[in-house]
């Protein structure tokens, strides 16, 4: 089981550094040509989400890994299905349906992680 774990954190880490990276520090422009929900108007909000995204990829890992406040691993991964949550309907709403399969694979990784560590309490 702990190696599930292992795995889903990593998968999650690396897909949610690489999205809040690229909405954390790609210009405004070059996000709306990629993701129809990004305005001018948005930017404040597309940046603290790219920022939410990397916290929660660094604290799905390393409270684990290092003992120190494993607590905080169980918590960023139900931050990162909080994401999933409403990154569906999001998706929906905007007629991406396409995107739906990834969030909902990436909610499902999110809520193994964070049940498993929580259990491991």
């Amino acid at each position: 089981m702990n190696v599930a774990l292992w795995i889903a954190s990593g998968l999650l880490a690396l897909a949610f550094l690489g999205a809040g990276l690229m909405k954390a520090l790609r210009p405004i422009p070059v996000l709306q040509e990629r993701m129809r929900w990004v305005t001018p108007e948005r930017t404040a909000g597309v940046r603290a989400i790219g920022w939410l995204e990397v916290a929660g990829a660094v604290g799905v890992i390393l409270p684990w890994a290092l003992g120190v406040a494993p607590v905080l691993t169980p918590i960023a991964a139900v931050g990162l299905a909080l994401t999933q949550v409403g990154a569906i309907p999001l998706h929906v709403r905007l007629g991406e349906a396409k995107a739906v399969p990834a969030n909902v694979v990436l909610l499902a990784l999110a809520v193994f992680v964070a049940v498993g560590r929580f259990a491991a309490l």
